[in-house]
C-alpha cells in the first residue's frame, strides 16, 4: 500500500516516520511546507494539497490540531472530498469533536471510501518509539484494511464503530488533564507541610495516586521547563472539546469546568505556548515556592530509542 499523512506535527511527523520506516511509500502534506523536510529527504513524496495526497495513495491519515483543520482537510476546495475517494480508506488521528467526525465519515463513504478513527493516547516519545496507544473505531472490514499501517505505529484498542475513538480519546484526556491540574496542588501542599518534591514523588509511586502523569510529568516539572511537547494551546482545545462533549451527555462535570478554568489561567499567566504542566506552576507560583529539583532530567523525547540510533 501507498499512504499519505497530513499534518507533521510532533506526534504527526513521528508516526508518519514510522510508517516510511516499515517500508511503505509515504506521501506528506501539511500546511507548514519546513514540516516534512527531514521525511522528504528520507525518501517521502511531497504534495502541495491533500487532494493530491489522496489521488496518489491508497491509505491517508490525517492529523491535524482540531476540527476546523479537519473540515478544511476534507471538505475544503483542494480536500480529499474534492477528489475520487472510491477504494481508499482514511485514518483520522485528530483529537476532534464526535458528530463532525462521523459526519465527515458518512460523506467520505458515500464519495466510495471507508474511514477508522484513531485518536492517540501516550507523548512525544511513545510517537517516536510508535507504541502510542490508538483508539480505533470503524466497521471489521475498514479496521482490517489499515490494521498493517497502524500496527507501525502504536498499539490498537478496538472500540467499536467509527465515533467512538473519539469519544474515548476525549474522556481518556480529561482523566489526564484533571490529573494534571491536581498534582500541583498536591506537590505544593506536600512542599509546604515540609515534604521535598523528589521525596514526594518516591512515595507516591506504585500507590493508589499513581499515574502516567506522575511518572512521566512530573519530571518536567522538577526539570523546569514543564513539558512544551505539548503546549497548553492544544490542552484548552481539547477541554473545549471535552466540555462540548459533556454538554450534549448532559453529565455533571464540575471537575472538568474547574480544571479548565485552572488551564486558562495558566494560558493567562505563561501564553500559549507553554508546556502542558505549567497548569502546576500557577499553584507553585501563588505559594512562592519552587519545585525545581537538582539532577538530570532528562526530557524523554531526548532519550535516543535503539531504532532511532
Amino acid at each position: 500500500m501507498k499512504i499519505g499523512f497530513i499534518g507533521l506535527g510532533n506526534m504527526g511527523s513521528a508516526a508518519a516516520r514510522n510508517i516510511q520506516r516499515a517500508g511503505f511509500t509515504l506521501v506528506v502534506h501539511d500546511i507548514n511546507r519546513e514540516a516534512g523536510h527531514m521525511l522528504v529527504a528520507q525518501g517521502a513524496i511531497w504534495a502541495d494539497t491533500p487532494a493530491a495526497v489522496l489521488e496518489q495513495v491508497d491509505v491517508v491519515f490525517t492529523m491535524v490540531f482540531g476540527p476546523i483543520q479537519v473540515e478544511q482537510v476534507l471538505r475544503g476546495p483542494q480536500g480529499l472530498l474534492s477528489v475520487s475517494c472510491k477504494g481508499k480508506a482514511w485514518v483520522d488521528m485528530t483529537t476532534s469533536a464526535p458528530q463532525l467526525m462521523r459526519e465527515l465519515s458518512v460523506e467520505f463513504a458515500a464519495a466510495g471510501g471507508m474511514s477508522v478513527d484513531s485518536p492517540v493516547t501516550g507523548s512525544i516519545d511513545s510517537a517516536i518509539r510508535g507504541d502510542m496507544i490508538l483508539f480505533v473505531g470503524g466497521t471489521d472490514a475498514a479496521v482490517a484494511h489499515v490494521t498493517p499501517v497502524l500496527k507501525r505505529v502504536g498499539v490498537i484498542r478496538r472500540v467499536g464503530q467509527y465515533g467512538n475513538g473519539y469519544v474515548a480519546k476525549l474522556v481518556n484526556n480529561q482523566l489526564w488533564l484533571v490529573h494534571a491540574a491536581a498534582i500541583g496542588e498536591a506537590m505544593v501542599s506536600a512542599k509546604v507541610a515540609g515534604l521535598e518534591p523528589d521525596v514526594w514523588w518516591a512515595a507516591m509511586k506504585g500507590g493508589a495516586a499513581e499515574s502516567f502523569v506522575m511518572q512521566h510529568d512530573v519530571p518536567s516539572i522538577f526539570a523546569g521547563h514543564y513539558d512544551p511537547s505539548f503546549r497548553l494551546e492544544l490542552c484548552l482545545k481539547d477541554l473545549a472539546l471535552i466540555e462540548e462533549l459533556m454538554q450534549q451527555t448532559g453529565i455533571r462535570h464540575e471537575m472538568t469546568q474547574a480544571t479548565h478554568a485552572r488551564f486558562k489561567e495558566a494560558r493567562e499567566r505563561y501564553g500559549d505556548g507553554a508546556g502542558e504542566m505549567t497548569v502546576c506552576k500557577v499553584i507553585e507560583d501563588d505559594a512562592g515556592v519552587d519545585l525545581r529539583v537538582p539532577g538530570n532530567w532528562p526530557a524523554p523525547w531526548e532519550v535516543v530509542h535503539p531504532s532511532e540510533a
